[in-house]
């Protein structure tokens, strides 16, 4: 392996024994629990390498992105990026950090500033991280809105987001994504506000952004439909937990875990005529965050449920095979 390969896939941002919990007060006053958003998930994301978060809404993967953009502080583990921490990082360092990371919001005209130009939208960033020459700001504007697609550029500086579609407001949000030139993208569900025809479109521009600058994409989303195209290790995610991770392929192709068969089960299919054939969905809901059940937090839903082990012991991660593990007693022996 040449020491480009090598380069390419060192695993420069680490997450080790992540918990993000909430403090739930009472009127104000004293701590009476904690939401549990986010316990005990370790991954690494190497240089270049695109990995999808998954789970349904309420499994902590949201809180799981934003520990990651350094928003919210873990009340225990880490964040780590190029071997610093964030937790020791001060003002100055998570600025440096920031800078190297890319955020793709999942509602784009909520995330453009209505009264801003695209001109403008996009020179705030380099403005904050002290690039002062105006020449230089304007052409880096325009490089990065030639990357996304909006062409000829000079017909989108002076637009304000209201006067462009759903998809070029999300090509705006990407091209603020990438006006610092970062090492990693963070994309929360960056397709699912948007119309079937653009979405292609928009995951299409997100890979082919990734591979023209090696960047490392951290994809969230709910649905597993468009991950085959995009990512190519899959970590799913049930009531703040990884409860399966595996390769791309493997992972949807035969999934281990009990709720990844659910999340598959609810999948669309291109294939019409899979319409036409019952499926059986899982009974109930996920769980308080702030009560979580004793053992795996899956058994009241689990059709495979053992008695005894699972509503009692929290499964370790068990390997079937090779980058494919699941936090499941089914896979014990």
């Amino acid at each position: 392996m040449t020491e480009t390969a090598v380069d390419k896939r060192d695993a420069f941002l680490r997450i080790n024994n992540l918990h993000v919990w909430f403090e739930l007060r009472r009127f104000g006053f004293g701590v009476v629990g904690h939401v549990k958003a986010v316990d005990d998930v370790t991954f690494d994301l190497h240089r270049g390498e695109a990995i999808a978060i998954v789970g349904e809404s309420g499994c902590g993967k949201s809180s799981l992105m934003k520990t990651i953009l350094g928003l919210h502080k873990p009340v225990k583990g880490e964040v780590s990026f190029e071997g610093k921490r964030l937790s020791e990082l001060d003002r100055k360092g998570l600025r440096w950090y920031r800078a190297h990371v890319g955020y793709v919001q999942q509602d784009p005209y909520g995330a453009l500033p209505p009264f801003m130009t695209v001109q403008r939208i996009l020179e705030e960033p380099l403005i904050v991280h002290g690039v002062k020459d105006r020449a230089e700001r304007e052409a880096r504007v325009r490089r990065v809105l030639e990357e996304v697609k909006m062409h000829p550029v000079d017909d989108f500086l002076g637009k304000f987001p209201h006067m462009l579609s759903g998809g070029q407001q999300q090509r705006v949000v990407i091209a603020r994504a990438m006006i610092l030139e970062p090492q990693i993208i963070v994309a929360d569900e960056p397709v699912s506000m948007l119309d079937a025809s653009v979405r292609v479109e928009i995951l299409k521009l997100l890979r082919g952004l990734q591979e023209a600058h090696n960047l490392a994409v951290i994809y969230i989303t709910h649905d597993l439909s468009t991950v085959r195209y995009f990512s190519e290790r899959i970590f799913v995610m049930y009531a703040g937990k990884i409860v399966e991770k595996g390769r791309v392929d493997d992972l949807l192709n035969q999934p281990l875990h009990p709720y990844t068969r659910a999340l598959l089960t609810g999948t669309s299919e291109p294939d019409a005529r899979n319409a036409l054939t019952y499926k059986e969905v899982p009974p109930g809901e996920p769980p308080s965050l702030v009560t979580p059940p004793p053992g795996c937090r899956y058994h009241p839903r689990c059709p495979h449920v053992i008695a005894g082990l699972c509503d009692v012991q929290a499964p370790p991660e068990f390997q079937r095979e090779k980058d494919h593990l699941t936090a499941c007693w089914l896979y014990k022996e």
